[in-house]
């Protein structure tokens, strides 16, 4: 208390100085108003560099949460895109082939509106990743206690990824499709035809459609999308486009080249495709097996 009455007698002229000029501005802003204008002019521009600078900092940090967000939007409305396209298919498979069969019972009556999709999305972030390799991992932050599970697929905003390997209770592995491992039956969009899409190695940017039938009708530029003949990746779902393509070493079936849609360089966010009734397709396919 001693050293603070010191200081302030010390520095007294001081005080006495900043009381004077304060009470100078009071009296200039109280009885000249043109000087309360320019106060207040000043004060306000004052005012509002500090709100936009301070505005521009907290949405920087604020931009994790947002691109979250759009993320999760992304894959409702890609889910709806989904249900969209199954109940097209839907219709034409009842008003064409089994119109006189199933015309009251079809099994798509009501499904895009029943709330009984198979598919949902499990959003999660990308921890680790790796392209330089001839069998490259991702790492996501989504484990067991997230729902997830071996065997689930993964998507980018922009395409297809791979498919979830291991779990534990916090982070799962995901093969990559950039790995020689990995495979994933594909078609040229709006057609039946299908092949096996795999990397080869080298250029992160394309992989390979092969053993798709010479009478297939494509040209370069078509896209390729999943075909849904699994119980990992829905129907629809993007891949690449045809860069270019000739005939595998039989010659009887093409091998396409495909620039992928997804950039392996840049992942950040993705999808994991929950197919809740990827259980019972495995079991009863693997029943059929047993006949064999």
């Amino acid at each position: 208390m001693q050293k603070l009455l010191a200081f302030i007698v010390a520095k007294r002229h001081w005080f006495i100085f900043i009381l004077c000029e304060v009470i100078s501005f009071a009296l200039i802003y109280r009885n000249n108003v043109y000087q309360r204008n320019m106060m207040l002019s000043s004060a306000n521009v004052i005012t509002g560099s500090i709100s936009s600078v301070s505005g521009t900092v907290f949405s920087y940090f604020d931009l994790q949460k947002v691109n979250q967000e759009l993320l999760e939007r992304s894959s409702l409305l890609e889910m709806e895109v989904l249900k969209l396209r199954e109940q097209l298919n839907g219709i034409k498979v009842d008003s064409t082939s089994f119109g006189q069969v199933f015309l009251k019972d079809t099994i798509f009556t009501d499904s895009l509106f029943s709330g009984n999709y198979i598919y949902e999305y499990i959003t999660a972030g990308v921890v680790n990743n790796s392209t330089a390799y001839m069998n490259n991992y991702i790492t996501i932050n989504k484990g067991a206690n997230d729902g997830i599970r071996p065997d689930m697929g993964v998507v980018s905003p922009q395409g297809i990824v791979g498919i979830v390997a291991t779990v534990n209770d916090h982070y799962s592995v995901v093969i990559s499709l950039l790995n020689v491992k990995f495979k994933v039956n594909c078609k040229v969009q709006h057609t039946n035809y299908f092949g096996a899409l795999s990397w080869k190695g080298g250029d992160a940017e394309y992989a390979y459609l092969e053993q798709l039938p010479t009478h297939a009708t494509f040209q370069t530029g078509d896209t390729i999308v999943t075909s849904g003949y699994s119980a990992v990746f829905p129907p629809g779902i993007m891949v690449g486009i045809v860069e270019s393509y000739n005939k595998q070493n039989d010659d009887n079936f093409y091998s396409l080249k495909v620039r992928l849609a997804t950039d392996f360089h840049s992942l950040n966010a993705l999808c994991v495709i929950d197919n809740r009734s990827q259980s019972e397709q495995k079991v009863i396919e693997q029943e059929a097996r047993k006949n064999d």
